[in-house]
C-alpha cells in the first residue's frame, strides 16, 4: 500500500514525497480512512509507529482547501502534547507535511516567551499544538479561544495522565465545542484515560497496533550490578562497542545531568536532556544528538517523550523504570523500521521482580551479560 491510495490533495502527496515517505504504516493504514470519513479514533500504538503522520495527514487534507491568510483567524485544529519537545516535533512535522499548502500550524508550550506565541496568534493559525499549561495561560489572557475547534487530538495521552495533566484538560474541553471530532493516541490505556475517552469519543474507530510490545528487531540484554559500579560499567561499554547513537535513561534529572558531565569527561561525545534546562538548551541538545554532534543523550523519561530520531543504536537503562509501560517506551526507540537495536538494562538483586515483569511482556527472558570486573 502507498499513501497515493488515500486520494490526498496533490499538494499534500508533495509533502509526503519530500519527506521521503512512500509506504504508510500499519497505524497509518488503519486510522486514515476513519479519520478521512470524520469519525472518532482511538488509537493505541507504541512510540515510533508513525502516530503522527496517521492524524496530521488526515488533518491537513481537512484543512488544505479552507486555510485562510486573514489576521485573527481562530484555529480550527487543536493538538494537545505533554512535552514541549513533542509539541515542537508535531509542529515540525506538520510544516514539513504542509510546505506546498497556507495551511499555517503553530507550537504553544511554556518555557519560552509569550510574545512570540501572541504575534503569530494575531496574524492567524489553523493548527496549534500545545502543552495544556500554557495554553491555559493563554485563554486566560484572552489572547486564544476554542470556539471553533473543529478537531481535537490527545497525543501521547497516558504521558500526559502520569505528568498530572488531567484536571487541565479536561478544562480545555469545556471550551471546546461537542460538535467536533475527536482523536486520542496513546501507549497504554490506564483507567483514568479510558475513563477520560469515554466521555469525549463518539463511537469511535477503535486501533490497536502491537501497543504492548518493544520492536521485534531489538534484543533485551541484563546487566547485574550494583548502583555504585554503574558508571564505570558505562564507560567500558561505550568504549568496547562503539556505539553510534545512544539513549542512556536516568530516574533523576540531577542523575541525568551528573551521569552526562562525567562521560564528557572521559572523551566521551554526551550530553544531557532533563527538565532543568532551557528551552533553547533543550533544542540544542536535540539537534546535536538529531545530526551525530552528540553520540550519547543522557536523558529522564518525561524529557525524552516525544524524542524522535532514527537510527538510534542502543537503549541503556542506567537506572531501571518503575513500570514495563515505561521500559516499552525506553526501548521502543531503538530498532525502529528494518533497523536492529539493542536494549541493556542495569539491574541489581533487588529489581528481580519489576524484571520479571518485563520478561513476562517481552514473553522472553533478557540475555544476562557479563563484563570484566569494574
Amino acid at each position: 500500500m502507498r499513501f497515493t491510495q488515500f486520494d490526498f490533495h496533490p499538494d499534500i502527496l508533495s509533502g509526503i514525497g519530500d519527506a521521503g515517505y512512500i509506504n504508510p504504516t500499519p497505524i497509518q493504514q488503519q486510522t486514515i480512512p476513519p479519520i478521512l470519513k470524520d469519525k472518532d479514533v482511538l488509537g493505541l500504538a507504541q512510540t515510533g509507529t508513525g502516530k503522527t503522520a496517521a492524524f496530521v495527514l488526515p488533518i491537513l487534507q481537512r484543512m488544505v482547501n479552507r486555510s485562510s491568510a486573514k489576521p485573527n483567524a481562530l484555529p480550527k485544529v487543536l493538538i494537545m502534547a505533554p512535552t514541549r519537545e513533542l509539541a515542537e516535533q508535531i509542529h515540525e512535522n506538520i510544516e514539513m507535511m504542509a510546505i506546498h499548502t497556507s495551511i499555517r500550524s503553530l507550537a504553544i508550550y511554556g518555557g519560552v516567551g509569550k510574545n512570540p506565541q501572541k504575534r503569530t496568534l494575531r496574524k492567524g493559525v489553523d493548527i496549534i499544538v500545545a502543552c495544556p499549561g500554557r495554553l491555559l495561560d493563554l485563554m486566560n489572557e484572552k489572547v486564544l479561544t476554542l470556539k471553533d475547534i473543529e478537531v481535537l487530538v490527545l497525543d501521547e495521552a497516558d504521558q500526559m495522565l502520569d505528568m498530572g495533566f488531567l484536571p487541565d484538560i479536561k478544562r480545555i474541553i469545556r471550551y471546546v465545542s461537542k460538535k467536533r471530532q475527536t482523536l486520542v493516541f496513546s501507549a497504554t490505556m490506564p483507567k483514568e484515560i479510558l475513563h477520560l475517552t469515554q466521555n469525549i469519543l463518539n463511537h469511535p474507530v477503535k486501533v490497536q497496533i502491537n501497543h504492548t510490545l518493544p520492536p521485534p528487531l531489538t534484543t533485551h540484554s541484563r546487566f547485574n550490578i550494583e548502583k555504585n559500579k554503574r558508571t564505570a560499567l558505562l564507560k567500558k561499554l561505550f568504549a568496547a562497542n562503539g556505539m553510534t547513537s545512544t539513549l542512556v535513561f536516568t530516574r533523576t534529572k540531577h542523575k541525568a545531568k551528573s551521569l552526562a558531565m562525567q562521560l564528557k569527561k572521559s572523551g566521551l561525545s554526551a550530553v544531557s536532556l532533563q527538565g532543568n534546562l532551557s528551552q533553547n538548551q533543550r533544542r540544542k541538545a536535540m539537534n546535536g544528538f538529531r545530526k551525530g554532534s552528540f553520540k550519547i543523550m543522557v536523558a529522564t523519561d518525561i524529557a525524552a517523550r516525544g524524542i524522535d530520531v532514527s537510527g538510534v543504536s542502543h537503549v541503556i537503562n542506567y537506572d531501571l523504570p518503575d513500570t514495563v509501560e515505561t521500559y516499552i517506551h525506553r526501548t521502543g526507540r531503538t530498532g525502529r523500521a528494518t533497523q536492529s537495536g539493542q536494549a541493556y538494562t542495569f539491574a541489581a538483586s533487588e529489581d528481580g521482580k519489576m524484571i520479571a515483569m518485563i520478561e513476562k511482556a517481552l514473553g522472553k527472558k533478557m540475555t544476562d551479560q557479563s563484563f570484566p570486573p569494574v
